[in-house]
């Protein structure tokens, strides 16, 4: 298990997170590549309609593109999302987390950032990592994971 990167970014509504704010409780941490695209959609209303079964396992769930605060809220808002999205504008976190690949587009080459889930344990490391994910499965799997450890530990 890897200590999970620190980060310090801003949400929709200019609050800054860091992973500090998140110690004794579960962590889901899923990096999208753009607000309010279709897969970027689904995923964050698969992760926003199961917030509550998140809850109750102590799972805190936060979203992170290199969208800025105002296109997060807009996104946020138009879908109801109820859990943070971060602007990661320069990508420095998801180049941390290894959230960030080279893609080449009518020959400029460019750095994305890939659809992963990271799963960061109450001490702050990250114990399961989901690598391009589907994101309309991605918000259950990582449910089903959280489940299966838990009850591993119990």
């Amino acid at each position: 298990m890897l200590q999970s990167p620190n980060f310090n970014l801003l949400d929709q509504d200019n609050a800054l997170h860091k992973l500090d704010d998140y110690a004794g409780c579960w962590l889901i941490v899923y990096f999208y590549p753009k607000d309010d695209t279709p897969g970027c959609t689904k995923e964050a209303c698969g992760f926003r309609d199961l917030i509550r079964t998140f809850a109750n396992s102590n799972a805190k769930i936060i979203g992170i593109s290199a969208d800025n605060p105002e296109s997060h809220k807009k996104f946020a808002q138009k879908y109801n999302l109820n859990f943070p999205l971060l602007s990661d504008l320069d990508k420095s976190v998801a180049k941390a987390f290894g959230a960030l690949s080279e893609k080449k587009l009518m020959g400029k080459t460019y750095q994305s950032i890939k659809r992963n889930t990271y799963v960061i344990n109450p001490e702050g490391k990250i114990v399961k990592v989901f690598e391009n994910v589907n994101p309309i499965k991605n918000p259950i799997e990582v449910l089903e994971f959280l489940g299966g450890i838990q009850d591993q530990s119990s």
